[in-house]
């Protein structure tokens, strides 16, 4: 490509210029000899002010038309993002560099000290600039809602025909909390739980941002315990649009009995201790350790009766073992030497088992449902 000698229109210096290629359109700027052409220039174009919005309650930062979680507490990270964002570089500079060091002035200013080199026409060229952030808090959409006790969905968690034990209200509470931990984590920012209310005696009650994640939590609740979940929707409003908002209800409910529940299916074969309550009540017999499954019709909730559950075992002293199917125990309350089932589980090797009395009965049940 040639060069054509021209005159710089400032000071009339000569000025080589190299001819562009066909078609490339001629930069005026290129007229101009290199003193007077870095005398108007700057490498950065930014704003005399930077502004970041930020929520109080959760450190949200406002971007656009949107709240972005960050978590932001120190917002030095915020600000030079905002700032990055806020510059343009001049187009003509080439293998741009800049670095920032920034000033906590109070805490809602923040001078940010920035140098910036680059190369400009084969010269090195370097600028230094300051620029103040205002940080602004303001309250998010989604911490407004909670502030406001917002909810679209309630999640009763209940048991048939018994109140949940705490046991199961804490680990149902957990999957709740859980999973909206999960949803917040990936961004969603309509996810939240409003509260969380235990004085219902028969279970909690979980009030939820969207009728979404109330039916979600219930089905996973009733995939961990077993049971079912039915919904009541409740006419609430209707939107902007003339659609109907609905409130919905979504009832979690557990089974009758659970895995640890001793019952007795009075089929003279002896107690079973629940294992599985998942489609049909599945368990262990506690005189021969062999497997109970309860016939599809009955699902959950055969005609047994419960005698206790595992965690009132007491360790009782091994005496003998008589056979492949006895063995002599202790009786945990009276001390006598009594003769009961010996399950396939049993270790005839342990000084002493877990068992369950009941009446004169005693059981003995699988170390590892203790």
């Amino acid at each position: 490509m040639s060069d054509t000698r021209e005159f710089c229109p400032q000071c009339g210096d000569p000025v080589a210029r190299p001819e562009p290629r066909p078609g490339e359109p001629r930069d005026g700027t290129a007229l101009l000899c290199d003193s007077c052409y870095f005398d108007a220039f700057e490498l950065i174009d930014v704003p005399d002010r930077v502004h970041v919005t930020v929520c109080g309650r959760c450190g949200a930062v406002h971007r656009g038309n949107r709240w972005v979680d960050l978590g932001a507490v120190d917002y030095t990270d915020v600000a030079i993002e905002a700032v990055s964002e806020a510059l343009s570089v001049h187009i003509d500079a080439d293998d741009v560099e800049w670095g920032v060091e920034p000033e906590q002035v109070d805490e809602t200013t923040i001078r940010m000290h920035c140098s910036f080199s680059g190369v400009v026409r084969g010269t090195p060229i370097s600028e230094q600039l300051t620029v103040p952030v205002r940080i602004g808090k303001e309250v998010c959409d989604r911490c407004g809602r909670i502030a406001g006790g917002y909810y679209a969905s309630i999640l009763q968690i209940r048991a048939e025909d018994r109140p949940v034990r705490p046991d199961e209200a804490d680990a149902a509470i957990e999957v709740a909390e859980s999973y909206v931990a999960d949803r917040e984590a990936d961004g969603d920012r309509e996810a939240f739980i409003t509260s969380v209310d235990r004085s219902d005696e028969a279970g909690p009650n979980v009030k939820l941002s969207t009728n979404k994640l109330g039916q979600a939590i219930a089905t996973r609740i009733t995939d961990r315990f077993g049971g079912t979940v039915d919904d009541y929707p409740t006419l609430v409003t209707e939107d902007g649009d003339g659609n109907e908002v609905y409130r919905v209800t979504f009832v979690a409910r557990l089974p009758k009995y659970t895995p640890g529940d001793v019952v007795d299916p009075e089929d003279g074969e002896g107690p079973v201790v629940v294992t599985s309550a998942h489609g049909n009540l599945k368990g262990t017999r506690l005189r021969s350790g062999e497997r109970y499954e309860a016939g599809h019709e009955d699902g959950t909730t055969p005609d047994v009766t419960k005698l206790g559950r595992t965690n009132e075992a007491v360790d009782t002293t091994v005496v003998a073992v008589e056979d492949e199917h006895a063995v002599q125990l202790l009786d945990p309350e009276t001390y006598e030497a009594k003769t009961v089932g010996r399950p396939d589980y049993f270790d005839p090797d342990a000084e002493t088992v877990p068992v369950l009395k009941d009446g004169q009965n005693v059981y003995i049940l699988p170390e590892e449902m203790v």
